[in-house]
């Protein structure tokens, strides 16, 4: 039998001990777990076919002579990778950050203080509490147990889970721990003795160490209209360049001009675009304690019609204080808590004895807050040996109660101590009618009032005679304790905004239906809503569910299995789910809903391992802040890809217009792209992540996951305004041709018009609902940044004597840009008026 020191336990380490323990074993992670270096990254980007394109671009150049314009090229090349690195970079540090956020934690004893803290911190020797639902983190000795049981199946693959226990010699499997496995039943302490590679885990090879990066509805999509661009890139790069060479007779040129036109087709801002949006939006989402286990969630959280949420310390505060003791006859208010009577001594006492081993509970601190406070109400039941808990019956589906069996010092007597719902105490007390009913009065007076209501009850067993079966347990009723636990302030108001934004409302609780309901009025749900009650919900056939679904506002008493059952029948419905859950039993729900919200401070690991999403602060008013942040990006990223598609069309255009008309010359040449692409790059991939959200974003209904990202609508919105574009820059190009301007001017003063354009399409593409001015409002300082770039660059491109020979470019004078000036004020007067009749018109 292992013998723990309780000095080593109270205790633990001290922070010193800490230290020279990281010092000499490390972080407790695996060394094949690491992130992307600064190599692995720039790799990464130079796959990408731009960079190839440049890269090619340039060498041609150099091969041709031109010194100075190879050279130009691969600085600006340089320049791009460099962009491109950072946006990857931020990417790859957001999903690092998230990563120790997701990492399992550990309640660890040092300095003699209990605190939570990262698995990766936890050393050898290092005392741990394990708790149902716990995934252990390091491989350990168990040196106290209750009724701990494991699920090792990760690493033995057997799904039975498997009893440990310290009864047993040390080097005997039963006491001993691995990290990765999990609590199923019970608790535990347990000593630290190998960590990251030097445990079990790590030494066969087994990873259980990043967000994986699921490939969501929106990647597939994108993936494959890249791979028809792609392909469409090449055909019309090679018929640019068969039309070209036949038409001018320039092989070279026509290469170019051919790389040009690949430039131009080929869309590489979206996949990093999108990568960045994704890890971005995931680290935001943490910063308002929502963390991102699944980047599909983040697409799906705006589509969310239905939220399923548990009401304890989501809704509540989970901060509890005891507001009644009735003893049958009596009924004490918070005043009486300090009077030393009989009744209250007794109730408060029985109530500590039927204490869970761990005593987490906030019912249970509620209970050992008064009872600390108040040290004249632990005189009761002194005759026992309080120290071991000979029988404990926990508490199950079956039978919500918890039942503690102690042993009398002076007789052969046992005494059981229960506590739990009500409605089943009353059941084990076999209590005539007038009793029942004179306490169920009173158990709905104190429901009624939204509080929580635990009933007591005690029996005297001779030997070792109490039943093996809780549900057989004859007991004598003692009471009701009922708890205040207060609404968080901030629920009311985001409950509204569920309302306004077509979100609907369940709730879904173990508690007595009373309370439930009254917490819901509470909270502005609808009163006229039904509630259902766990049992009712299994009496219930599919069909009268279905029907019912709808106007059923609170599940009351229901198990984790029910839970499973609500979300199948909500999806049935076409529902978008989501869906609060902390337990074991919580995780099949999680996984079934579209997405699944596991509570960070009193979930269990499994749950957040089922779940899309981690709440860090079990706060109701989080989520509501998530659907409208997952709203926020899911329109952004719209915005940035309708922007970069409308961009793409100009520059198509005027990279083919001169095969197909010789007597057109060169307007873009991979340089005047590369500058493009300088602008471009940034804004569709920070810009347009860090601009505000539109003014209605919670006053609309959920998307609708059926739609299309890249719908026929807005795949049209964004080939009219590229179209338009191209027509303005078509225009100013002929009229510089019919004024006798030099090729030169033509292409400076059309170059010119892209660019400007590009402005305007920037500035109204920022938001579909605000005019184009907000940019300036809502302090876009990155988009005003890159613009303000843009005009710089441009000016001093016709300017200045060496930037116009390096982009071949000739100044026309005032006169030739004054077109340009009047077509931009067109141009942005067509697209705000297009954004207005969108708004006001649908």
């Amino acid at each position: 039998m292992i013998e723990a020191d309780k000095g080593e336990i109270l205790n633990g380490l001290s922070s010193a001990e800490v230290k020279l323990k990281l010092e000499k074993y490390g972080f407790n992670e695996l060394s094949f777990s690491t992130k992307k270096n600064i190599l692995d990254i720039f790799v990464e980007v130079m796959r990408e076919p731009m960079f190839i394109l440049l890269v090619i671009s340039a060498v041609i150049y150099i091969f041709l002579g031109d010194y100075q314009e190879g050279l130009l090229l691969f600085s600006a090349t340089i320049i791009i990778i460099f962009i491109a690195f950072y946006q990857f970079r931020k990417a790859e540090n957001a999903l690092a950050a998230l990563k120790k956020l997701a990492s399992p934690h550990a309640l660890v004893i040092r300095d003699g203080i209990k605190q939570s803290i990262h698995g990766r911190e936890v050393v050898p020797d290092d005392i741990v509490f394990l708790d149902e639902g716990d995934r252990v983190v390091a491989d350990a000795i168990l040196i106290e147990d209750h009724h701990l049981w494991m699920d090792e199946a990760i690493l033995t693959g057997e799904s039975m889970p498997v009893k440990k226990s310290t009864l047993l010699s040390p080097d005997n499997p039963s006491n001993s721990i691995y990290a990765g496995t999990l609590v199923v039943q019970g608790s535990g302490v347990i000593k630290i003795i190998a960590t990251g590679d030097n445990s079990k885990f790590g030494k066969i090879g087994l990873a259980l160490n990043d967000i994986k990066e699921d490939t969501t509805k929106l990647q597939v999509e994108m993936k494959a209209l890249i791979k028809k661009l792609f392909l469409i890139g090449i055909l019309v790069s090679i018929a640019v360049i068969i039309a070209f060479y036949f038409s001018r007779g320039e092989l070279i040129n026509a290469i170019l001009n051919g790389i040009a036109t690949s430039m131009a087709v080929l869309p590489e801002e979206f996949p990093v675009v999108l990568t960045v949006f994704l890890a971005i939006g995931a680290w935001r989402l943490s910063k308002i304690q929502v963390l991102t286990r699944k980047p599909s969630a983040i697409e799906t959280l705006g589509a969310v019609t239905i939220l399923c949420v548990d009401k304890t310390g989501t809704i509540t505060m989970n901060s509890m204080e005891i507001a009644f003791i009735y003893d049958g006859i009596n009924i004490f208010g918070k005043g009486q808590m300090e009077e030393n009577t009989s009744e209250i001594v007794e109730l408060i006492q029985i109530a500590s004895l039927a204490a869970s081993a761990n005593r987490a509970n906030p019912m249970e601190k509620a209970v050992w807050n008064l009872m600390e406070s108040n040290p004249q109400l632990i005189d009761s039941y002194t005759f026992l040996d309080k120290k071991q808990v000979i029988h404990s019956y926990p508490l199950s589906n079956e039978c919500p109660c918890i039942t503690n069996i102690y042993a009398s010092k002076e007789t052969n007597e046992f005494y059981a101590f229960t506590k739990g719902a009500p409605e089943q105490v009353f059941k084990l007390c076999a209590l005539d009618d007038v009793e029942l009913e004179m306490h169920e009065t009173m158990l709905n007076s104190m429901a009624g009032q939204s509080l929580r209501v635990i009933a007591l009850a005690t029996a005297v067993y001779n030997n070792h005679s109490y039943p093996a079966d809780q549900s057989n347990l004859k007991l004598h009723f003692k009471g009701l304790i009922a708890f205040d636990d207060p609404i968080r302030p901030e629920v009311p108001v985001a409950m509204n905004e569920c309302k306004a934004a077509g979100v609907k409302v369940k709730i879904i609780t173990g508690d007595f239906p009373m309370t439930a309901k009254s917490i819901a009025n509470q909270i502005g749900l609808d009163k006229e809503g039904i509630i259902v009650t766990g049992p009712e919900l299994d009496a219930m056939s599919e069909g009268m569910l279905l029907q019912k679904m709808n106007a059923i506002t609170v599940f009351a008493r229901v198990i984790p299995s029910q839970k499973l059952r609500i979300v199948n029948t909500l999806k049935m419905q076409n529902e978008v789910v989501a869906m609060t859950g902390d337990g074991v039993n919580d995780a099949p729900a999680l996984k079934a809903a579209h997405i699944g919200i596991a509570m960070g401070k009193r979930g269990t690991e499994v749950a957040r391992e089922a779940a899309s999403l981690v709440l860090l602060d079990d706060n109701f008013a989080s989520i509501v802040a998530a659907i409208r942040q997952g709203r926020k990006i899911f329109d952004n990223l719209q915005k940035a890809m309708g922007y970069i598609m409308a961009i793409h069309i100009p520059i198509i255009g005027l990279t083919l217009l001169p095969a197909l008309n010789p007597s057109i010359p060169f307007i873009l040449l991979p340089l005047h792209i590369i500058c493009l692409e300088l602008v471009i790059d940034p804004v569709s991939s920070i810009a347009f992540e860090l601009e505000s959200e539109e003014k209605n974003i919670m006053k609309r209904p959920p998307r609708d996951t059926m739609t299309r990202f890249f719908g026929p609508q807005k795949i049209i919105t964004s080939i009219i305004k590229g179209a338009s574009l191209f027509l303005m820059v078509l225009i100013v190009l002929f009229i510089g041709k019919n004024n006798g301007l030099s090729d030169h001017a033509i292409r400076a003063t059309s170059y010119a018009a892209l660019v400007l354009g590009n402005i305007v399409l920037i500035l109204n593409s920022l938001s579909k609902t605000r005019p184009f001015y907000a940019v300036f409002e809502s302090k876009n300082w990155m988009a005003l940044s890159i613009l303000f770039f843009a005009v710089v660059l441009l000016f001093g491109a016709i300017r200045v004597p060496l930037l116009q020979s390096l982009f071949k470019f000739e100044n026309p004078g005032i006169a030739a840009f004054l077109p340009i000036f009047l077509f931009v004020i067109v141009l942005l007067t067509i697209f705000e008026l297009q954004k207005y009749f969108a708004n006001n018109f649908r």
